[in-house]
C-alpha cells in the first residue's frame, strides 16, 4: 500500500507492543517519524514542545509535504531534531530525507543555445544596422588619418630634398661685396632677416633640440639666443637670408637657392666663413682679333 507521501510501504511490518505498525527501512521518512512518535506515545503537540518545532511543520514532515516547509535546510534540521527525540538514527534519517528531496526536485531546464541562422529574418541584421556599422568604421578611419597627419605631418612645408635642375637654376645675382670688420666680437648677437616671403628655416642647437621652425615673412628677423651651444640651420633658401653679427652684415650663406642642412651659424663660424666668389661673367662671343704678322726685314742687296 502506498503512503500519504506516495512512497510504497513494505507490507507485513512487525507490530510493536502497543499495536502500532513500524515501517520498514524503505518506507518514507515521514511515516517512520510518525510511527516512532506514536510508538513513544507522544502527540504532535508533545513533540512540538520538546523540539520547539511548530505543529504545522511536524504535520507537514510526517505527511511528506515538503513544499510547505521554508526550505531544504529547514527540512534537514527539523528531521534531525525529531529523529533525535523519537530515538531514530539521525545520520540515516538525514540521508533518507536528502534522497527524497532530490527525487522531488524539478529537473533543470535544458540549456538553450541561440545560434545565428541566416534563414531566420529575425536573426539577420537589418539594413539600417549594417549602414550604421559601415558609417562608424569610416568615421574611425577618417579620425585615425587626421590624428596621424596632425602628429607626423610637419607644421610647415619642407623644402625639396632634390636640388633644382640646371635649367631651373636662376642666373646668379650680382653680389655686393661686404667687408666684415675685424672688430666684431664672436659672441655678438646673430640676427637672420628674411629678404623674401615664405622662407622656410629650422634652427636647432648642437644636441638637436629645435629652437625655431617656420616660414619667415619678408623683413621678419630671428635672433639666436646668446647662450645656445652649437646652433645649426636647415633651409632651402640660404640666398634669401641676410645675416648680421653684432649689428654688422656678414656674407650670406649662399648666393643661389639650394638646400643647406645643419650649417653652423654661431658667431665664430659665420665670421670664419669665406666671402662667396662673384659670378664669373660669360665670355663674349665673336671673332678673335687678328694678330698683325711681323713684316720680314727686306733681304740685303749685294754691294757692287
Amino acid at each position: 500500500m502506498a503512503g500519504a507521501d506516495g512512497i510504497e510501504n513494505v507490507p507485513d511490518e512487525p507490530a510493536a507492543a502497543s499495536g502500532v505498525v513500524v515501517p520498514g527501512p524503505f518506507a518514507s521518512v515521514g511515516s517512520r517519524l510518525r510511527a516512532a512518535r506514536e510508538g513513544m506515545g507522544l502527540s504532535i503537540k508533545d513533540l512540538s514542545v520538546r523540539t520547539r518545532i511548530t505543529t504545522r511543520h511536524i504535520e507537514a514532515l510526517e505527511a511528506g509535504d515538503h513544499a510547505t516547509l521554508p526550505g531544504r535546510p529547514y527540512v534537514l534540521g527539523f528531521t534531525r531534531s525529531i529523529a533525535r527525540e523519537v530515538g531514530l538514527d539521525q545520520a540515516e534519517i538525514a540521508s533518507a530525507i536528502r534522497r527524497e528531496l532530490d527525487a522531488s526536485a524539478p529537473a533543470p531546464e535544458p540549456r538553450k543555445i541561440n545560434q545565428f541562422d541566416v534563414d531566420d529574418p529575425a536573426k539577420t541584421p537589418s539594413r539600417l544596422l549594417t549602414w550604421l556599422a559601415l558609417a562608424l568604421a569610416v568615421g574611425i578611419v577618417v579620425l585615425g588619418v587626421g590624428l596621424w597627419r596632425s602628429y607626423y605631418w610637419p607644421s610647415a612645408e619642407l623644402p625639396p630634398l632634390v636640388g633644382p635642375s640646371a635649367s631651373a637654376v636662376p642666373a646668379a645675382r650680382p653680389v655686393a661685396k661686404v667687408a666684415t670688420p675685424v672688430a666684431v666680437a664672436a659672441t655678438s648677437p646673430v640676427v637672420f632677416t628674411s629678404l623674401e616671403d615664405g622662407v622656410w628655416v629650422k634652427f636647432s642647437d648642437g644636441a638637436g633640440k629645435q629652437l625655431m621652425q617656420k616660414q619667415m615673412a619678408k623683413g621678419e628677423s630671428f635672433t639666436l639666443p646668446t647662450d645656445v651651444q652649437g646652433p645649426v640651420l636647415w633651409t632651402g633658401r640660404p640666398d634669401a637670408l641676410a645675416i648680421t653679427v653684432g649689428g654688422r652684415a656678414v656674407p650670406r650663406l649662399a648666393e643661389r637657392e639650394g638646400i643647406m642642412k645643419n650649417v653652423p651659424v654661431d658667431g665664430p663660424a659665420l665670421l670664419a666663413r669665406p666671402a662667396p666668389s662673384a659670378a664669373v661673367p660669360a665670355a663674349v662671343s665673336g671673332p678673335a682679333p687678328a694678330t698683325q704678322a711681323a713684316t720680314p726685314a727686306p733681304a740685303s742687296t749685294a754691294t757692287r
